[in-house]
């Protein structure tokens, strides 16, 4: 009789564990998730205060000015506007005798292979 109450015993005991430990892993699994929803939260809200500041900054005289002269070129009535284009340089010359002589160098195959090359 001692042996069944101690059989008894291990399964209750054995019982109560399994209850124990299920919710304990999901109260460790949702406080995980809870920490993880809490950052990506932060975040969002340093984002938001970013986007906030750069909306107070867009509604400004001073920034319109700015963004309209920098990306836009306008001006002001009465102002001029000037564009300073970048100076042509001459393509590069070849060699006619470096060119002429590489091809003769490269032999049967590396003519064949610049000649179809160039087509294209």
């Amino acid at each position: 009789m001692s042996r069944r109450r101690l059989i008894g015993a291990g399964l209750v005991a054995i019982g109560m564990l399994f209850l124990a430990v299920f919710p304990a892993r999901t109260y460790l699994d949702q406080r995980h998730q809870r920490q993880q929803v809490t950052a990506e939260i932060r975040a969002t809200d340093a984002t938001n205060k970013k986007l906030e500041q750069r909306v107070k900054s867009l509604n400004t005289d001073a920034e319109i000015e700015r963004l309209a002269r920098e990306q836009y070129n306008l001006v002001r009535p009465g102002e001029e506007a000037y564009a300073i284009l970048p100076s042509r340089q001459p393509p590069p010359v070849a060699n006619p005798a470096t060119t002429q002589k590489s091809r003769a160098s490269s032999g049967f195959l590396g003519r064949t292979w610049h000649s179809i090359t160039s087509i294209f």
